[in-house]
């Protein structure tokens, strides 16, 4: 055994130093996080998008258009699904309750029924909006349609 070969023994040394031990540790006192300001503080945390105390990104782009806070969302429901929904279900008759089984839509959702795909299959249909197009082909196919 020679003096340079000597090493600590496993475990021994702590791969981490830690802070805020007192001084004799190398990193007490301000415990690397510098003198003052809010950094320094306990319970800091940076909201999100600050830009230290310069006026922030989405506070410098103008904003422009209009949000209409009464604008009705509806969920679109086509002829293509209707009529998979008739065919999986063998029924003429589709209400809402229908459609919220069967995960076409909402509890809370408005339905608008649209003019996409062919309907063959003669249904009553029960939904609070339909496109022309869709009233068109339901009452062509010998079907009702039937608003909520």
């Amino acid at each position: 055994m020679k003096l340079h070969t000597l090493k600590p023994a496993e475990g021994s040394i702590k791969s981490r130093k830690r802070i805020g031990r007192g001084q004799g540790s190398g990193r007490g006192g301000t415990s690397t996080r510098g003198h003052k300001g809010a950094k320094s503080r306990s319970g800091y945390s940076q909201k999100l998008g600050f830009e230290g105390g310069q006026m922030p990104l989405q506070r410098r782009i103008p904003k422009f258009g209009f949000k209409n806070v009464n604008r009705v969302e509806y969920k679109p429901i086509n002829l293509v699904d209707l009529q998979k929904l008739a065919d999986k279900l063998k029924t003429e008759t589709i209400s809402m309750e229908t459609f919220v089984e069967n995960g076409l839509a909402g509890k809370k959702d408005v339905v608008k029924v649209l003019g996409t795909g062919e309907l063959t299959s003669k249904l009553s249909v029960s939904a609070h909006r339909f496109s022309a197009s869709a009233v068109a082909a339901i009452e062509k196919a010998g079907g009702s349609v039937n608003k909520l």
